[in-house]
């Protein structure tokens, strides 16, 4: 309670002086238009610095909770820094050297990352991706089945059961089209994609097929089946199948493989762009070595 009345009486006392300057610690007046809430030592926190905590429509209680707790941290952390800068164990010019090197890397990385982007061929074609997946298909073993098939769950009320059988083991393009305009209306899960590969326990969560017992055994002899439970039919068209330990696919893995050449694409970028403002430093001769 002291806290928020604490702060409430800074800020209105702040408001009404309209906080044209403000004295430091060290005697040192600055000039700010600005209210001010918080101070610990030379460090000021500013009504603007809160201002986008509070967000549209937030209750009053709540925009006060979250800016007294913003507050009493943000005073916490300034009372900590001062505490450790004080201290004389601490050898400060250590300190200074790891912000040093932490501003070398930050900026450097942003420049890095800004030459990536502007530089960067995101073109990869098919005939890339092939030959990556080929040289290295070691390491894209499968960590779990996937299918490629048709999946739908429907309710045990809904009506057309037999043409949905009949639908979805057909390859006729037509019958397709009706398994796809029947499943937007009454299926309360489906999919019917069956040119793409698809993670078996993905396909049939929450559904009889996920309770298997024995998966591997029941993708090598099924094709077709069906389940229920008191609510719904499950019905589940395998065309082909992989399980884990085998080697992916190309088309399962085809946006991991793109993914990954971009990635070193961007780590060679990024070392050539080292290598060049080196090279063009040293044809310079922006920098000298001493000894």
């Amino acid at each position: 309670m002291r806290f928020k009345i604490y702060i409430a009486t800074i800020t209105m006392a702040m408001v009404a002086s309209s906080c044209e300057y403000i004295t430091s610690e060290s005697g040192q007046t600055t000039s700010n238009s600005e209210t001010l809430v918080a101070s610990v030592g030379n460090s000021y926190l500013f009504e603007a610095d809160i201002a986008n905590l509070i967000e549209p429509g937030m209750s009053i209680e709540d925009s006060s909770r979250i800016t007294q707790q913003y507050v009493r941290n943000w005073i916490k952390k300034e009372l900590l820094i001062k505490e450790a800068t004080n201290n004389v164990q601490i050898d400060q010019s250590q300190i200074e050297r790891k912000v040093a090197d932490y501003r070398y890397t930050l900026l450097s990385y942003e420049y890095q990352k800004l030459k990536v982007q502007q530089l960067l061929d995101t073109t990869v074609t098919d005939q890339e991706i092939e030959e990556y997946y080929l040289e290295n298909q070691d390491n894209f073993e499968l960590r779990q089945n996937i299918i490629r098939g048709r999946y739908l769950k429907i309710n045990q009320q809904a009506p057309k059961k037999s043409d949905v059988r009949r639908w979805i083991k057909s390859s006729r393009p037509q019958d397709l089209s009706s398994l796809k305009d029947y499943a937007f209306q009454f299926a309360n899960n489906y999919s019917l994609e069956d040119s793409t590969w698809l993670k078996f326990d993905d396909i049939t969560k929450n559904s009889p097929f996920s309770t298997l017992t024995n998966k591997i055994q029941f993708l090598r002899t099924t094709q077709y089946a069906e389940e229920t439970d008191s609510l719904y039919l499950y019905l589940l068209k395998i065309d082909e199948y992989k399980i884990s330990e085998e080697t992916s696919p190309l088309e399962f893995v085809r946006a991991d493989i793109k993914n990954i050449i971009l990635n070193k694409r961007k780590v060679e970028l990024a070392k050539s762009l080292e290598n060049e403002v080196f090279q063009n430093a040293k044809e310079n001769e922006d920098y000298k070595i001493y000894r």
